[in-house]
């Protein structure tokens, strides 16, 4: 989003076509161009986010000014600033430049009444404290700064159950701050090699050691974000400057039905949902029973290398030596199945539910356009409405006026018949008549100073007089009633054709800005999907190849282990009640057995 040294606010501004607010015709859904701009490549680049890449290296394209995001015509904000945008080392930045390392997680108590623990950030020569919550906070602003593009997820928290086992200890369990360290870390890395994300000052501040979390928090961008980010720009829920149109948009709703749907964004839902329910579900399964068998495994060979290592204590000669040998391969299988678990550990499960968190990330990224999209189509529905209704308050209006210019052209006063049969009645009536006697006030027989006195008001009585104490809510709404009666019909038809038109050009500069949004959230969701998709292969590649690696070293480890056993088997006496054994050796004449 905007940074406080970036002059472009919007990244992808000159990708899409539109520059803020401005700049763009009302668009029908039918003519709205979801694709952006530039993605038909040649197969040796890609485009993500309007950058075209080349192997590792980033290449800025022509038309966007000032070169590659690593380029900045300022100073520089801070020593990660200048670390990630130092200028000859920039074409490697989404590659290799920066390498975050996590290196410890240490328990402190400093600012806090109770224990917790912080991770130990090292980027270049900066080390930085962070805890938990503040990542979890960091990752949240990143969702509501950028909601069109795909945030890495964070290491989930401990569930309830593991606090119900594990209770206190449940934050301080080794395995568990391990796991945590590395998906961190991973999720450092992610943002790091982002196009987009790894230039946001807020990420230089995460990893600066002179500013503490919590003012970064409170303190603009952060503290400025919108509520409801479907009310608010797509390119930056940070501009206000359209807030009364963005505030006219309807709250759309997620079971909402589009009527115009993009088949592409359907497609990529149904992928994302079958992506998700294969590693969620059948996968993540298999992958637990696979490592709970592997860890039975491992504990059984535990265990039968000790009675082994035992039982060769009471024995002598080439049997003890034998015996030995075969537990101490078994110690090996045990200690080699142990490092085989640890490593699919590392390399598979963590990996596997990374990434069914990100299925979940593209669900909401998806939900969010789609609720954009609905939001369009709810702005034209309420903008023909609203229209119809200007339509019939003008004829009305035009009626009234066609009447009191006959009525004019007749010689009539032109005060409205309506209007006079509302606001006073006729002189001459009877009920008028009826009422003015009615109003009179009864002569008492008294006179004072020749004028006659007239009788006192009776008394109310005492149920009228609780009806009268205890009717509040019921005067004013008579008292409402009365004065609707009493507003002339004139006044309130061109009040309302005013208060409708009003509400007409803030929907259409709504509608105006919902398109906008819905043209730039499409083109940008579906370019870091594109983006997804490649970072997707290449890691199911490297966890395929690191868990044939594993194996592979796992068997290497147990040959050489049972190779060095079956010497020691082999210097042990034949079995007296069985013929001598026959090995085949070489001999002048291949192939042919020799006898010994």
């Amino acid at each position: 989003m905007t940074s406080s040294y970036e002059e472009e606010p919007n990244p992808f501004s000159q990708d899409v076509g539109f520059d803020g607010v401005s700049g763009l015709s009302t668009p029908s859904v039918e003519h709205i161009t979801f694709t952006p701009e530039g993605t038909t490549v040649e197969s040796s680049q890609s485009t993500v986010n309007g950058q075209f890449f080349e192997g590792s290296r980033i290449l800025a394209p022509p038309h966007i000014p000032g070169g590659s995001p690593a380029s900045r015509p300022i100073g520089y904000k801070s020593e990660i600033d200048r670390y990630l945008h130092s200028g000859e080392d920039v074409e490697i930045l989404v590659a290799t430049l920066l390498y975050l390392r996590i290196t410890d997680a240490v328990k402190t108590s400093d600012n806090s009444t109770s224990a917790y623990i912080v991770y130990m950030i090292r980027t270049g020569d900066v080390d930085t404290r962070r805890r938990y919550s503040d990542f979890e906070s960091f990752r949240k602003g990143l969702v509501k700064l950028y909601p069109t593009l795909i945030v890495p997820p964070i290491p989930s928290k401990q569930t309830i159950g593991d606090y119900a086992v594990k209770q206190s200890k449940a934050k301080e369990d080794a395995t568990m701050i391990s796991r945590r360290k590395r998906m961190l870390q991973v999720f450092l890395n992610r943002l790091a090699r982002h196009p987009i994300l790894s230039t946001e000052y807020i990420f230089h501040r995460f990893l600066s050691a002179d500013v503490s979390w919590s003012e970064i928090l409170h303190s603009p961008p952060l503290s400025q974000l919108p509520k409801d980010i479907l009310k608010a720009p797509a390119h930056n829920p940070l501009d206000s400057s359209s807030a009364i149109a963005y505030a006219a948009l309807p709250s759309p709703s997620a079971s909402t039905q589009l009527r115009n749907p993009d088949q592409r964004f359907l497609d990529s839902e149904v992928f994302t949902n079958r992506f998700a329910s294969h590693l969620s579900g059948n996968m993540e399964k298999v992958t637990r029973r696979t490592m709970k068998r592997w860890s039975d495994y491992a504990h059984d060979n535990a265990e039968l290398g000790a009675v082994l290592n035992g039982f060769s204590l009471s024995e002598t000669g080439h049997l003890a030596s034998a015996l030995e040998k075969t537990g101490q391969a078994i110690d090996t299988t045990y200690i080699s199945t142990a490092r085989l678990l640890q490593d699919l550990e590392q390399t598979w499960t963590e990996p596997l539910h990374e990434y069914s968190q990100f299925a979940e990330i593209i669900k909401k990224l998806l939900l969010y356009r789609h609720q954009k999209h609905i939001q369009y189509e709810m702005t034209l529905d309420t903008l023909d409405l609203k229209r119809e209704a200007l339509e019939e308050l003008e004829k009305s209006e035009a009626e009234a006026r066609r009447l009191e210019s006959a009525l004019a052209a007749a010689g009539v006063r032109t005060k409205g018949a309506s209007s006079l049969s509302q606001s006073q009645p006729a002189l001459g009536s009877v009920g008028s008549r009826t009422e003015a006697i009615d109003d009179e006030p009864e002569y008492n027989g008294v006179e004072r100073n020749g004028v006659p006195e007239p009788l006192p008001p009776p008394p109310l009585s005492s149920a009228r007089r609780t009806k009268s104490m205890g009717g509040g809510l019921l005067s004013a709404l008579s008292h409402s009633l009365q004065g609707m009666m009493d507003v002339d019909p004139e006044a309130a038809r061109r009040n309302a054709i005013s208060k409708t038109r009003d509400a007409i050009s803030h929907l259409e500069d709504a509608q105006h800005l919902s398109a906008q949004d819905l043209k730039y959230a499409s083109s940008t969701i579906q370019a870091d999907l594109d983006r997804f998709q490649r970072q997707k292969v290449a890691d199911l590649r490297e966890m395929a190849l690191a868990m044939a690696r594993i194996h592979r070293d796992w068997c290497q480890a147990n040959l050489e282990a049972w190779e060095a056993a079956k010497v020691e088997m082999s210097a042990i006496e034949a079995h007296p009640n069985q013929p001598p054994r026959e090995e085949s050796t070489r001999s002048d004449a291949p192939g042919l057995p020799v006898t010994k």
